[in-house]
């Protein structure tokens, strides 16, 4: 069962998605996803060329989209600068 969001969480997501490092688990915190459901969202949202671009940069050496690829060292979903982000509350600099 997919979830249904709205347009600005939709956006939100997108736009996570897109961040090289930003994790999947990340976007699983704040919106309640998997990474299988964040790949839905992205089909459904993009272009069928630009998807396939996203999933070729995800899948490549440049993304740090999954833990397992950052450096061990970094523990944290946000930058320092970032305000707190608390769920689907979004806070902007």
């Amino acid at each position: 069962m997919t979830k249904e969001f709205d347009l600005i969480q939709t956006d939100r997501i997108i736009e996570m998605a897109w961040e090289d490092r930003t994790p999947f688990e990340a976007i699983e915190f704040q919106f309640g996803i998997t990474e299988s459901e964040v790949i839905e969202v992205m089909r459904r949202a993009l272009k069928p060329s630009s998807f396939r671009v996203w999933r070729k940069r995800v899948n490549s050496s440049v993304s740090k989209k999954h833990l397992m690829k950052r450096n061990p060292e970094i523990e944290r979903f946000k930058c320092t600068r970032q305000r707190t982000i608390s769920h689907n509350k979004i806070s902007k600099r």
